[in-house]
Order: C-alpha cells, then sequence, then structure tokens
C-alpha cells in the first residue's frame, strides 16, 4: 500500500485478508454471477475471520480499530476476484454499525453491536426513496408513534441485500416535512428487527453485482418498539451524517483495489497477446492508456489515506473524503474500461472476467453519491460558490 503507512498490524490485516479472499477465485464469483446466487460460503469466510465486527468497540466484541484499517481491509477485498460484490456481501457490516457505536445508548449498544460484529445479525440499509433520490429530506415514509411503539408505512429502494437479512437500519420521517422548520428535521433513525410480515421485498434486477441482491422494499404497519430508535426523535438526519464520510473512504479504498486488479489483468494479457508477430504491450496505444490508468489509481488511492487519517484524528475531512470516492470511482472505471479494450474480443467474453469488473465498477460512480454531486459539494464548501440545487 504505497499511500498508506503499514504498521505490523496493517500488515497483518492486509495478508490475513489476502488470504482469505484467494480462497475464491474468479470462477466462484462468475459463478455466483450468473446464477444471482448470494456468496453463502464467502460470507461465511468473512464472519469467521471477524470483519464484520472491524470499527466496533472490543467491549461489544469487535476489533475497535478505525476507518483506515477498514479501509484497507476492503481494499484487499475490492481487489480480490470478488470485487464489488464482495465488499457489498459486507459493507453495510464494516460501518454500518457506526451509527450505533455514536448515538446509541449503553443498551442499545450491548444489545445490537455484538451481534453484527459475529454476523448473528445482519443489517441492511433502508433510507433511499424512490421519488426521493438523492435528496434525502424528501423522504415521506411515516413513522408514527403509538405509545411505546412507531408504527411505520412506506416504501424504499435500492435496498441492497435485503433478501437475506434480518435487521434494517431505517430512516423515517416522524414529522411531516411541511411542519419542520428545516428539511433536516424530522426523520428518525430506527435500528429494528426486518419484519418480512410486514416488509414485502421485490429483487431489482441490474446491470452488474448479482451476487448480491438490490431490491425495493414496501412496509405496511411495521411495529418499531421506541427502544429501537437511534438518537433522538426527529435528529435521524444529523445521525445518518456521522456514517457518510466513512462510507466515502471506505468506498474509495474499495474501488482502487478494483482498478488496481483490472490493471494487472491488463497488463499480464498485454504481454502475453501476440499480434502481426508482436505483444500488444510493445506497442503505445496500450502501453499510454495503461499507465494513465496507473497513475490515476495512486493518486485516488493517497487521497483515500489522507481522508482517513483526518477521520481517525477526529479531523474535518467531508472534503477529503468526498474527493477520494470521486478520484477513486473515476480511475477505477477507466482502469476496467482499458482492461476491456486492452482485451479485445476478449474483453467482453465472461470468462476473462474483466467485462464482470467494468459492470461492477459503474456503480460506484453513480452511489452512494453521484459524481456530479461530489463537484457540486466541493464547489459550494471549497471554492465559496453559491448553492446550485
Amino acid at each position: 500500500m504505497p499511500g498508506l503507512a503499514m504498521t505490523p498490524l496493517r500488515q497483518q490485516i492486509h495478508d490475513a485478508a489476502k488470504k482469505v479472499c484467494d480462497r475464491f477465485d474468479d470462477a466462484y464469483w462468475l459463478e455466483r454471477d450468473l446464477k444471482h446466487e448470494w456468496p453463502v460460503a464467502y460470507h461465511q469466510a468473512a464472519k469467521e475471520a471477524g470483519w464484520l465486527g472491524i470499527t466496533i468497540p472490543e467491549e461489544y466484541g469487535g476489533a475497535g480499530l478505525g476507518v483506515t484499517e477498514a479501509a484497507l481491509l476492503m481494499q484487499v477485498i475490492g481487489g480480490s476476484a470478488g470485487a464489488i460484490a464482495a465488499c457489498s456481501a459486507i459493507q453495510a457490516g464494516v460501518f454500518g454499525p457506526h451509527a450505533v457505536t455514536v448515538h446509541g445508548t449503553a443498551e442499545q449498544k450491548k444489545r445490537i453491536l455484538p451481534r453484527l460484529a459475529t454476523g448473528q445479525d445482519q443489517a441492511c440499509f433502508g433510507v433511499t426513496e424512490p421519488d426521493a433520490g438523492l435528496n434525502t429530506t424528501a423522504i415521506t415514509t411515516r413513522a408514527v408513534r403509538k405509545g411505546d411503539r412507531y408504527i411505520v408505512n412506506g416504501q424504499k429502494v435500492w435496498t441492497s441485500t435485503a433478501q437475506v437479512v434480518n435487521k434494517i437500519m431505517l430512516l423515517a420521517r416522524t414529522t411531516p416535512l411541511e411542519e419542520c422548520a428545516r428539511p433536516t428535521d424530522g426523520m428518525t433513525l430506527f435500528c429494528t428487527d426486518f419484519d418480512r410480515t410486514k416488509i414485502q421485498v421485490q429483487e431489482i434486477e441490474k446491470l452488474g453485482r448479482a451476487a448480491v441482491d438490490s431490491n425495493a422494499i414496501y412496509i405496511e404497519g411495521l411495529e418499531v418498539p421506541v427502544e429501537d430508535r437511534i438518537g433522538d426523535e426527529g435528529k435521524g438526519f444529523r445521525v445518518l451524517l456521522d456514517s457518510l464520510n466513512p462510507e466515502r473512504i471506505i468506498i474509495a479504498a474499495e474501488v482502487v483495489g478494483l482498478g488496481r486488479r483490472a490493471l494487472r489483468k491488463a497488463a499480464e494479457y498485454a504481454k502475453e497477446r501476440v499480434v502481426f508477430g508482436r505483444p500488444i504491450g510493445k506497442n503505445q496505444s496500450i502501453q499510454h492508456p495503461l499507465a494513465e490508468s496507473w497513475m490515476a489509481l495512486e493518486a485516488a488511492d493517497l487521497m483515500t489515506w489522507h481522508a482517513a487519517t483526518l477521520y481517525d484524528a477526529g479531523q474535518p475531512c467531508g472534503a477529503e473524503a468526498n474527493t477520494a470516492k470521486y478520484l477513486a470511482a473515476e480511475a477505477s472505471f477507466e482502469a476496467c474500461d482499458r482492461a476491456v479494450r486492452t482485451h479485445g474480443g476478449f474483453g467482453y467474453a465472461k470468462e476473462f472476467h474483466v467485462e464482470r469488473y467494468l459492470r461492477e465498477t459503474i456503480l460506484p460512480r453513480i452511489a452512494p453519491v453521484s459524481r456530479e454531486m461530489i463537484l457540486c459539494f466541493i464547489a459550494e464548501r471549497e471554492l465559496g460558490l453559491p448553492k446550485s440545487y
């Protein structure tokens, strides 16, 4: 990891993660992708390795490590054959508990965190809605308090892993938008049971990452105990914000890993593939794009570790975290695209796997925040330009 100071602990994390990932090769992940099949064996290995609890405090069964170590773990996974699918299968477990860790009561931490750390409980995120998109303040899912419970009705979309989880981190409006002083008021976050008698799940067929399901969910009459509310009522948006920078840093690390894997595949093929009596890697039209991708990935990697270091030091890092995610997603997409084109016609064939990498690297350019929204954020916060939305 050229941009990261590798302590003995970090080297141990890197080597142990690589050892586990190497057990699940391209053939394994291609089969999961083709069958749209949850990676049961891989997910079990991740639980046994303790990955799900890497940032959870030790007193609750986790490793108590920082975002830097979590990002290192996810970069190794992103650079493995599993690519974004392997990351997505455990991503909510890596940074998802953060809201409980920071804002949960002592009782909630004791009750929720140990089961998330061991994988006994697995949670998904119910935040995005069809008519709200990135404008989270426009969500309409309602949670109405009735005594010691909230009754929730509404709809969420792009709820990944909803087919296999038993818990949900759910954001809902406890006060209608029109009754709030500010758009960010009136939303409340819950960590509660995924009650399938009250939640209907409909899988979304999508371009890539078929091994990890994405879904629309329809909530009707879901009863949520008051003790499952994380933080104060109406303050859920602020609670959720604490997870955004770690999420962007972790995603940046993942896609740098994927970009590097695609680049290695391209370089290896370019050295071996002979056309017109010479390896195609001897041609500058092949060399130069791959060299550009190497540089772009290294630059994104440096920003990723810079953002992670700031976060773990308790320093402001919104611009750095968003910039890392932007640069990494762009560099990874270019690397994967160039890997396909370096392979020529064979790049279009599933047996060479680079087409799967390309399909999966499209996602980080869109979610959890689009490249355009990041550009708006930087223009406003760092350049002082007027807000455009």
